[in-house]
Parts: structure tokens; sequence; C-alpha cells
């Protein structure tokens, strides 16, 4: 497979240069491995595995660190906890930064334990799965979210090539998995059965003592049906038959192991009556029309699905940017009881960044309301308005709004 450059090279370097330990975290299969050992050629590398100590780095930990001299990485690190002290006691006696370079695919249980062994002397990068830009080899111009955030109202943006017919549907039902992109469509839906297999009895066994896999494999695809979605615990228990705790441990379990994003509800002073549910969205829209079972890009095209997916895909897009700025914004929704509503809302210096998503090829009258509700609402806080849909035209519907295709983030 041919390597793609991403995003976060320059902050792994970055980090890696001035901290003791560096964790690299994110889902299943998104790159870990491949980047550390692109950016850090050369050194040795260690994958641990869940059922076997290859390694003996859990029976005697100081004696397989005495054996190997760093820097070294040390992969899927949740499954040889017992190094963690022993890295500790190593990294105390020494200024060295980049010394141990780890990965890991599970947030809850990696970060208790690195934050509980190594606080202060590790730092932390979320690696997403490939951005747009990646995919298509565009990393070398300027990061859009940055440039957007910084001068909003004087930004500017290309629309370029338009891309061909049919790209958003393929798009969004290829997923973003680096390891899918030398795949053909055909062997697609099968990379994504042995994906979900792999992550069903390795990351959920080890996080929780399911019993039925099944039950849990039922909750993921009812999950992909409802990204895009305020969440509901008490509706997807009853879908299942379970209680609303239960879908809601299931549902932490998925935002721990990567594959569920939720954006807290926006509450600001100024309206006191808004949606207090969060919203969720699956981490990959490839998985999620595999759950569905949309067997080719043209049944997305004529899906209903197509615009909660295009909603996800934009929001994790957005997501992904967020390595190119200096501090990551908060992420949110917006809804009032009346009905205004705005997909995503970026908090950061105390400025609010609103960005609407329409599944459309061309935007109404109707398209900026969300966004003219809010800045009613927010005022002066709001710093800039973008509407990201599935035209090909770079413009501003109304006075304060870009309006972006989906091509350019």
């Amino acid at each position: 497979m041919r390597y793609r450059t991403r995003l976060a090279e320059g902050r792994l370097k970055d980090m890696a240069g001035h901290f003791k330990v560096l964790l690299v975290t994110g889902a299943r299969q998104v790159g870990k491995s491949t980047l550390l050992g692109r950016v850090f050629p050369g050194l040795k590398a260690f994958t641990f595995d869940p059922e076997q100590d290859r390694f003996g780095a859990r029976a005697d930990p100081d004696l397989f660190l005495d054996n190997f001299t760093p820097p070294l990485i040390l992969d899927e690190i949740q499954y040889a906890p017992e190094l963690l002290p022993a890295i500790k006691r190593r990294v105390d006696l020494s200024d060295v930064p980049g010394q141990y370079l780890l990965s890991g695919s599970q947030n809850l249980m990696v970060l208790r334990q690195v934050s509980e062994s190594m606080a202060g002397r590790v730092g932390i990068l979320e690696l997403e799965s490939l951005s747009r830009r990646e995919q298509a080899g565009e990393t070398d111009g300027a990061a859009w979210l940055a440039e957007w955030m910084c001068a909003p109202s004087g930004f500017t943006r290309e629309a370029g090539p338009p891309p061909p017919v049919g790209a958003l549907p393929r798009i969004l039902w290829r997923g973003a998995m680096p390891g899918l992109l030398d795949f053909p469509d055909r062997l697609v839906p099968d990379y994504l059965r042995s994906y979900v297999r792999t992550y069903l009895e390795r990351d959920v066994r080890t996080l929780s003592d399911l019993r039925n896999l099944s039950d849990f494999s039922r909750f993921l695809g009812l999950s992909a049906a409802l990204t895009a979605q305020e969440i509901n615990d008490s509706q997807l228990g009853r879908e299942l038959g379970v209680s609303p705790p239960t879908a809601r441990s299931w549902r932490e379990i998925l935002v721990h192991t990567y594959q569920w994003r939720e954006l807290a509800p926006y509450q600001g002073n100024a309206v006191k009556r808004l949606s207090g549910r969060r919203k969720g969205h699956l981490g990959d829209t490839g998985l999620a029309c595999w759950f569905q079972r949309l067997s080719t890009p043209d049944a997305l095209a004529v899906s209903p699905l197509l615009g909660p997916l295009f909603e996800s895909w934009v929001v994790n897009e957005v997501h992904k940017a967020f390595v190119t700025l200096p501090v990551a914004p908060a992420a949110h929704h917006w809804r009032t009881a009346g009905g205004a509503e705005v997909d995503l809302v970026l908090e950061v210096d105390g400025k609010l960044f609103p960005v609407e998503v329409k599944a459309a090829s061309r935007l109404d009258g109707h398209s900026t309301r969300g966004l003219a509700a809010f800045r009613q609402t927010y005022g002066d806080r709001v710093a800039g308005s973008l509407i990201v849909y599935a035209g090909r035209e770079v413009y501003r519907p109304a006075r304060d709004v870009l309006a972006v295709p989906w091509f350019c983030l």
C-alpha cells in the first residue's frame, strides 16, 4: 500500500522532541503504527497481543526494557500495561525526549493506565482515519480550517476541478480507513466485515464482560442507522431489548474505542430552552454503510441515509483538521425548542463558528435559517458561519455565510 502523508506528522515530530514519552491513540486500523514507523524510521518496534505475552513484557517488564535500548516503538500498549510503571521509573532518570513512542486503540483503558503511571511525562496525540485531503494527497497546501477560523470574513477558497459524477456517495460508502485505499470496490465489504469481527473479538471483549457479542453487534448496527441524530438511550434499549443503562454503557464502549463521536448541546446564557441531548456520529461512514447493507455507492446515492451520513462525514472531517490548530476547539451541536438548529458549533478563544451541512447540490432560502437564528442569539460572539454542501461552487448565500463544496475540505 502506498503511504499517504498525514496531517499529524508535523505535530508528532514536534511533540516527540519535547516529551519523554509519546502516546498515539485512535481507532483500530487508522494507521498509528504506520505513522510512527514512517516518522521515526529505523526504530525497533514491538506489537503486543491480548492473548500471548510473546516478548515477556507482562511477565518481567524491567527485563524487557533492559534488553532493548530506547528509543522504542511499543504498539498496542494496552495489552502490556505492566510496562508503564517500569517506563515511568526509567524516564524519571533521564530528560532525553522521545524515549518511548506508544500507541493504543482503546481510549478508556490506555488513557487511564497512562494517566495513572506517567502524568506530566507523556504527550498524547489522537490520530483519526484519513481525511479527504490525505486520501487525495493534498496535504501540502494551507490547512483550510485554520485559515477559515483565523479570518472567516476574508476567507476564500477555490473550488478547483469538480469531482466526477458519483464521487460523494463513493467516498462515503468506502469510508476512510487507510487499509482500504488500494482495495477495489468489490472487496470493500469483505474488509469491513473482517474489521468488525476483529473489533468485536479484541477490543470489545477486552473492555467488557459481554457474553453475547451478537447483541453488541446489533447495537453497533443500530447506532449506524441513527448516526447524526440525537441520542436516546431509552429508544436504543427498547429496540434491542436491553435496559437504558446497558445501552448507555455499550455506547460508552463505542466512544472509548473511537467508533462513535458525540457532540454535547451548546448551552449559552441567551437561550434557556435548548435540547439537552447529545448528538452522535459513527466514526466511519463506510462502516455505517456496511451495517446497513448498502452494497454499492449507487445504493447509497438513493438511500435516505445519504443526508445523515454526509453530515457525519463532514463532522468527522472537521475533527480531522483539528490537528492543524494550536488548540482543538470545543465541538457542539445547537437546537432550540422552537426547532432552530445548527449541525456543528466550534468554540475557541470565546468565539463561535457554526457549521451547517446540507446534502443538496443547491442551497435555497431555508439553508441559512439555522445559522441566522444562531447569529441572532449570540451576536458578536459568532465569528464566522459556514455551510458545507454537495454542490460545486464557493459563494456567499448570505452576507455573513460562506458556502463551500464538500471537496474543498
